[in-house]
């Protein structure tokens, strides 16, 4: 095979396209989540319904990873992304134009299915393309740029709501998207090592049945559920207590609180780069270290430690989420990685819609004490399961 050594021009390529696909994805699918306490005001839902803006696109994502890799195979690696990209930002635009709640979340369930041909296959086409003597790192940097997205789309979004309205917001961001979609259809290699073919769907559903019921795969599936579900949980509520007494945050302040995930990129990088020499059981463990850590300073009444905290926690997602999808491309059979990627991350989607989503019934409930414990709960599970997988081994 041809690999893509770090030494050629285009690894380069690889990495910037790949940092704006995944700033196009992860800005326009976690942009609202600073708004969720807006959208509870505006239109009198309660916060699990508002939060529905996250979890209904993050479900429907999920599903969609379903078939992805079966297009892929048919249409190419790069055609699925790049449509996906353009989609994605188009129907940011139109979010703008949304009369009612009800039609913006259905223009967020339609983001949902078209964001998904980025990440179901990103994964696998760093995979085939990137030699395998670097992939931890580049799996690193991709991860990065989830953490960068996600910071744009937040940070963006707060201060020209304050300024204009969360719709003027949108349209900002789905047309600075539509540029980054352009430089990525242009600039990212073709595949080398993939070929399309038209396998039978039978087929495709055997493999996928196969990959399911891996008893070593299938723990690390459940891994990224839970430190997916646990990071969307807290960052989909914090905007509750810290916008009310004694805080009183205005929503650029909000906004720019998700900076923090910026430390995902040095958190991705580092663990990415620890998984190729190190333990990923042991890594795992840390990461859910961390994760309890973040999430116990959150509970301290000074601003500034739970900044601090907040800070931590998605310095623990970042790393638990890089340990767990570089795990699946090493355990997964040479002929699955890309199924079993896309089954990781239908997992993981599935957590941040699921455990998301009940997470404001918590809220209500048990309020932030009652979240954070939840989370306590999920992290110890999660580290149960690196006891149940392999390092390298398939199955």
């Amino acid at each position: 095979m041809e690999y893509i050594e770090k030494k050629d021009k285009a690894y380069q390529r690889v990495l910037i396209s790949m940092l704006l696909g995944s700033i196009v994805t992860f800005s326009v699918l976690y942009a609202p989540q600073p708004l969720i306490n807006v959208f509870s005001k505006q239109y009198g839902v309660s916060p699990a319904t508002a939060s529905a803006s996250i979890s209904l696109p993050t479900l429907a994502l999920a599903a969609s990873l379903l078939f992805i890799p079966f297009l892929s195979r048919r249409i190419g690696r790069k055609r699925i992304m790049a449509i996906s990209l353009f989609v994605t930002s188009v129907l940011s635009i139109i979010s703008a134009f949304s009369y009612s709640f009800g039609f913006f979340l259905f223009i967020r369930l339609l983001e949902g299915i078209s964001v998904s041909g980025f990440p179901a296959i990103a994964i696998a086409y760093l995979n085939e393309e990137i030699s395998p003597l670097s992939i931890g790192g580049t799996m690193g940097a991709y991860v990065a740029g989830t953490a960068v997205g996600g910071f744009i789309g937040r940070v963006a979004i707060g201060p020209l709501t304050d300024l204009f309205s969360w719709q003027i917001a949108f349209f900002v961001l789905g047309f600075a998207c539509f540029l980054c979609s352009l430089y990525f259809w242009f600039y990212l290699p073709s595949s080398r090592n993939f070929k399309t073919e038209k396998t039978p769907f039978t087929k495709y559903l055997t493999a996928l049945a196969a990959v399911l019921g891996s008893k070593r795969l299938f723990p690390i599936y459940t891994m990224g559920f839970l430190v997916m579900g646990s990071y969307i949980m807290l960052f989909n509520y914090i905007g509750y207590p810290l916008t009310k007494a004694p805080y009183h945050l205005s929503q650029t302040a909000l906004g720019f609180l998700f900076i923090v995930n910026l430390d995902g990129m040095w958190s991705s990088t580092m663990f990415g780069k620890l998984a190729d020499h190190h333990s990923r059981k042991k890594l795992m463990g840390l990461a859910c270290l961390i994760f309890v850590v973040g999430a116990s300073l959150t509970l301290i009444s000074n601003l500034w430690l739970k900044i601090l905290g907040i800070a931590v926690f998605a310095f623990g997602f970042f790393a638990g989420h890089t340990t767990a999808s570089g795990w699946v491309g090493v355990a997964a059979p040479a002929n699955r990685k890309a199924t079993a990627s896309s089954l990781y991350l239908l997992f993981y989607y599935l957590g941040s819609s699921i455990i998301g989503w009940a997470g404001g019934f918590i809220w209500i409930s048990l309020h932030w004490i009652g979240l954070v414990s939840g989370i306590y709960l999920l992290m110890l599970l999660c580290y149960g399961l690196t006891f149940l997988t392999n390092e390298t081994g398939t199955g």
